[in-house]
């Protein structure tokens, strides 16, 4: 990347985030909405950093960001295997996709009720429900994207003599890779929505969920949207930091982003 396109990526997104902060602060000094309702965001500032200072914002946050990894944890460790056994294995793809499919549009926060009944308020409702949320994107994305390996290169391989574990970890794997990460971004947008849901509902007195619905209880709009901001700042830097080395390290490296574009 050449200086001009990083001065670029930067700018973009800098100038996108400015315009419609200024959007934002323009209405809320305007008058038209009440203080509580709509405050400034140096107000929000001022939350923010207070509840860094107090340790209670990172501990939510650290509460809320553990759910997320649980949950997506157990999901790519039962969707990554059970996404290729589909993908290979038609009598498995059989059984598993008519599950999925009528199980992935019920929204996840339409079972927290059903797991407080099952598992009781606290961080086995929550996981629960982030493990829902994202499973079956990640799973139809990984059947997808095994199916979608071009059928010429495992005979290539064939040919020149690879095994069926050669042909899975050089010619599988790196075929159906957009597919997986593509799934693990969906998969973590959802988690996040889902864990916020239930933990307004489901998850006791922890979480960044917990505190916007505390928050609007008490009409604290300004803890309320510094809540948000920290969501919104978790899923930004976990996008870049995790899923983005992730794709370098495989798309990127087996030149699978071309492969996946022509």
């Amino acid at each position: 990347m050449s200086a001009a396109q990083a001065v670029r990526s930067v700018f973009r997104p800098v100038l996108a985030l400015a315009l419609v902060a200024g959007v934002y602060e323009g209405l809320a000094r305007s008058g038209a909405f009440p203080p509580a309702l709509l405050p400034t965001l140096p107000a929000v500032a001022a939350a923010l950093c207070s509840g860094i200072a107090d340790g209670t914002l990172p501990a939510h946050a650290a509460s809320t960001l553990w759910r997320v990894i649980a949950g997506m944890g157990l999901a790519v460790v039962l969707a990554v295997p059970l996404g290729i056994l589909m993908g290979r294995v038609r009598a498995v793809e059989g059984f598993v996709l008519p599950l999925a499919s009528a199980l992935m549009p019920i929204p996840s926060l339409a079972w927290v009720p059903v797991f407080i009944l099952w598992f009781g308020l606290g961080n086995a409702t929550a996981v629960g429900i982030v493990l829902y949320a994202a499973l079956f994107p990640l799973l139809l994305n990984v059947w997808s994207g095994v199916r979608a390996v071009n059928p010429l290169w495992l005979r290539a391989g064939g040919a020149m003599g690879a095994g069926t574990a050669a042909l899975f970890w050089k010619v599988i794997v790196p075929g159906a890779s957009p597919f997986i990460i593509a799934g693990l971004r969906q998969a973590f947008v959802r988690a996040w929505i889902a864990v916020v849901g239930a933990e307004m509902l489901a998850a006791s007195d922890w979480g960044l969920g917990w505190v916007i619905f505390d928050a609007k209880e008490f009409l604290k709009a300004d803890v309320m949207l510094a809540s948000l901001a920290v969501i919104g700042l978790i899923g930004f830097a976990f996008e870049r930091l995790v899923i983005g080395t992730l794709e370098r390290a495989t798309v990127e490296r087996w030149g699978m982003v071309r492969t996946a574009k022509s």
